[in-house]
């Protein structure tokens, strides 16, 4: 018997794989070591092997001990019932076993019972030791907050496991050492010790090596981050890499956090950063890869392609070996597929995107990647049915994951205890903090279904809550921002512009709050046969990074909206000729096409400067059914624009601004903004659909009103909607919550205030840099100071125009001025390789080599630097 307690004590160490080897099946082989190999079976994964040695097993001929371990595998097979009556009869025989109490304390865990397993695991400890049973214990000390409880077991534990240790092979020795210390962190962090935590974090890593000290580290990051404390954890990963800047795993987590946070473009950098390590020390790259490529996705689909891509052909390069077997090497091979059919979606690849996940379900069935992103597909595209059969199949091999994806196409739960159990998941401490606040949006969905609106809310509340300590929303910002846009774009503007916009009418603007009826209002119009809806479109807000991107290039120091005045004739042909070009892309024969992307309502200024025709149509709803949809609502887009929703009062001020925007331009714009209201268009469709029809300038076409047949993507959170016929129990939702929206009403109704707009250079006519440039290239040096010194007397720190008068002044001799002016310049927007170079010539030609010397930039191997000319763009054609 001598060699069981040897292969019981390769159970305790978890040496399966030994274990399953040594236990071999053989025809003179003792019951006990049958129920061992069994264990190890179904340690390793392979359970219809472990139920068949169970099924072949005489009970009545095992010993005390053997049933223990039965009991064991009757657990790790999910039969708690079976392990639960073995062990309880056995304990009757034998009272203080110390495994069988320990084993019996796990029943009592999988039944959710933790006071009884708490009492078991301590008699078990106080029979034998077991740093297994340490650590169990520790857990449900945690737990229950007994912190006086879990020091003194935690000091015991690891007086025990210094002896111990030395018996146990390396790799389980070191895990059952992180362990403790990662207990250790949890103790401290239950008492907030945090300046104990980083004292010893910094003892910790002088005794420890680089792996597992990252290792403890990150798990402290996780930690903190669990607890809300995301800037904490963010300062611990990068003292982490002050001590190892190339540790991958810290760079990886600390992307993570700043993905969280919406840092989009900081986790990219700091992948790419990882990246670059892992190459260098020629590692792995592929899981890194596949993580850039899904963070990428949505925001920069050209960089995720390039990830997915590469994904593919490193994981296509990777031979089977010792390390590594074909399936797990065609696992990442689809991962890679799947990644890249969710940028082709991204990109309105649709039918690429649906042959590339179909293959991959092909060979992968069960790969949740394809089945939720073909799932989300077919939702896009409207096929519902189809995608509510894949969350099906999600469901059944990640419940959570599934159910959210139901709930998502309205497929609720029917029973209490399912929404229970999601709700004790999101519940659950994660990286996103103490709660998962999607899920609970999405349970407050289903309560709602429920007509139990006081639990909706509350879900809805907490999970918003919880939102908020990872949003940088600022609803003064945004209130200041606004009052820039009505004073930028005022009556006086468009007064002096007169003959400056593209007279085209294709485009078409549909916009107002979110979740006021926009979807609705394009997808009606979009029935039209010459009428193209293209969802939300980021247009205009590329117009506006185009603006900011050429006014940081001149260093104006100016903004947009206040650059706006500067906008020629010539630079509005230039926008306006790009963006009509994208749009007809969309849909070449559409004599309109509509964009409907809600937050446009800030834009409309821009919209008629540049397009004076465009038909835009305002929808409005009841501001409290728009608060409610909204505050019910997880948005892709929290860290972007709508980061107000996840709260009542920013709801209400966002509210009023819009209100207070769509007066002003409906005074700058009289009789040209057509204006909708969604609860009118449930009342009488055709009546409201006949007017947007009239105004777009079509004929009627009775089919607009199957708007729920039309077969055509739709990427916003109301994407199911858009599918059922027209219903009106949207209508006055609000009712339901009246008691809770006190901070909806004085966010709305408040006094709305704004500093001042003092600072806003209004220029006398537009296109003053790019005058002066072209008289200097003509050589009319004169005309061209002009106009330099009149753009310096709005805008005294516009650094193209002092640079470009520094040029003149060293065309006419004026050398020490022209320097001067532009040093200034090139002090200002050191990046300008072009305005640097003609400096270091203006110094040698004034007989100053040495200056002319420090500035050149230079390569490790002494190599001049040249840099692209950027000038080109100062003749007014934006590169958009």
């Amino acid at each position: 018997m001598n060699s069981l307690l040897l292969l019981r004590r390769l159970v305790e160490q978890r040496q399966f794989e030994l274990l399953h080897e040594a236990c071999s099946p053989s025809a003179t082989q003792h019951p006990a070591e049958y129920v061992l190999w069994a264990l190890a079976c179904a340690h390793l994964g392979d359970a219809q092997a472990a139920q068949q040695a169970l099924s072949v097993l005489d009970v009545s001929a095992l010993d005390l001990d053997a049933r223990v371990d039965l009991a064991a595998v009757q657990l790790l097979l999910g039969d708690t019932n079976a392990a639960q009556a073995l062990l309880t009869d056995a304990l009757i025989d034998a009272p203080e076993h110390a495994l069988l109490l320990a084993r019996l304390a796990a029943c009592h865990l999988q039944r959710q019972e933790p006071e009884a397993a708490r009492r078991l695991y301590e008699r078990s400890l106080a029979l034998q030791p077991r740093i297994l049973v340490f650590e169990h214990l520790l857990h449900l000390y945690l737990q229950d907050a007994d912190l006086a409880c879990a020091e003194r077991t935690l000091a015991e534990a690891e007086v025990f496991w210094t002896h111990e240790q030395v018996h146990w092979p390396e790799a389980q020795a070191a895990w059952h050492g992180q362990q403790l210390r990662s207990l250790r962190l949890d103790l401290w962090l239950a008492t907030e010790g945090f300046a104990a935590v980083d004292s010893w974090l910094d003892a910790q890593q002088t005794v420890l090596a680089e792996e597992p000290w990252c290792d403890l580290l990150g798990g402290y990051a996780l930690r903190l981050a669990e607890r809300g404390r995301h800037a904490q954890a963010e300062d611990a990963l990068r003292r982490g890499l002050r001590h190892y800047p190339a540790q991958q795993g810290l760079l990886q987590k600390l992307a993570q956090l700043a993905t969280l946070q919406g840092r989009t473009s900081q986790a990219m950098a700091l992948l790419r950063r990882a990246l670059r390590l892992a190459s260098q020390g020629k590692l792995p790259t592929l899981a890194l890869l596949l993580e850039l490529a899904g963070i990428a996705t949505h925001s920069h689909p050209v960089l995720a392609r390039e990830m997915a891509l590469q994904a593919i052909d490193e994981a296509q390069a990777l031979q089977p070996g010792k390390d590594i077997d074909a399936a797990q090497i065609t696992h990442w091979l689809a991962q890679a597929q799947s990644a890249l059919a969710g940028v082709d979606a991204q990109e309105q690849h649709y039918a690429e995107a649906e042959a590339r996940y179909l293959a991959v379900l092909k060979d992968h069935p069960q790969l949740l990647a394809a089945l939720q992103g073909l799932g989300s597909l077919y939702m896009q595209l409207g096929r519902i049915d189809d995608a509510v059969a894949l969350f099906e199949q999600v469901k059944a091999l990640d419940p959570v994951r599934g159910h959210a994806a139901l709930i998502n196409a309205r497929r609720f739960p029917d029973d209490d205890a399912t929404l229970q159990r999601l709700e004790m998941v999101a519940r659950r401490p994660s990286a996103e903090g103490p709660v998962q606040p999607g899920l609970l949006l999405q349970l407050a969905a289903a309560w709602e279904k429920r007509k139990d609106y006081a639990k909706a809310f509350a879900l809805a509340d907490e999970a918003n809550a919880a939102s908020r300590t990872l949003l940088h929303y600022d609803a003064r910002a945004h209130r200041q921002r606004c009052a820039r846009i009505r004073h930028a774009f005022s009556h006086d503007l468009y007064k002096h512009r007169r003959g400056t916009g593209n007279d085209s009418t294709l485009p078409v603007f549909v916009l107002g709050m979110p979740r006021s009826g926009t979807t609705l209002i394009e997808q009606i119009l979009a029935g039209h046969s010459q009428i193209h809806g293209a969802g939300e479109l980021g247009v205009m807000p590329s117009v506006i990074a185009g603006l900011e991107r050429w006014e940081r290039h001149v260093g104006s120091g100016r903004h947009y909206p206040d650059c706006v005045d500067d906008l020629s004739a010539k630079v509005v042909a230039g926008i306006t000729a790009n963006v009509l070009k994208e749009l007809q892309e969309y849909a070449p024969e559409a004599l309109h096409v509509v964009d409907k992307l809600p937050h446009n309502f800030e834009n409309i200024g821009l919209i008629k400067l540049l397009f004076p025709n465009a038909r835009i149509i305002s929808v409005r709803r009841d501001p409290r059914d728009i608060a409610i949809s909204n505050y019910f609502t997880d948005y892709a887009a929290k860290h972007g624009g709508m980061g107000f929703a996840y709260d009542l009062g920013w709801i209400g001020e966002q509210l009023a601004d819009h209100n207070l925007l769509m007066q002003h331009w409906s005074q700058v714009f009289p009789g040209e903004i057509l204006e909708v209201r969604y609860e009118d268009v449930l009342a009488d469709p055709e009546r409201e659909a006949r007017r947007m029809l009239d105004y777009v300038g079509v004929a009627w076409e009775p089919q607009v009103l199957n708007f729920s047949e039309l077969q055509r993507p739709v990427k916003t959170a109301s994407v199911w909607q858009v599918r059922q016929p027209l219903y009106t129990t949207s209508m006055a939702k609000w009712a339901r919550y009246e008691t809770y929206l006190a901070l909806l009403i004085h966010g709305t109704n408040a006094r709305i205030e704004w500093q001042p707009i003092t600072d806003m250079v209004a220029l006398p006519v537009p296109g003053l840099l790019e005058t002066g440039v072209a008289f200097y290239r003509e050589e009319k040096l004169d005309d061209a100071e002009y106009h330099f010194k009149q753009l310096l007397h709005h805008l005294p720190e516009h650094a193209a125009a002092t640079f470009m008068l520094g040029l003149i002044y060293l065309r006419k001799g004026h050398v020490s001025e022209g320097i001067t002016l532009m040093l200034k310049a090139h002090e200002q927007c050191p990046w300008n390789g072009q305005w640097r170079d003609d400096l270091v010539r203006a110094y040698e030609l004034s007989g100053e080599p040495e200056k002319a010397a420090a500035l050149k930039p230079k390569k490790p191997n002494g190599v001049h630097v040249s840099v692209p000319d950027p000038a080109q763009e100062m003749d007014g054609e934006f590169a958009w």
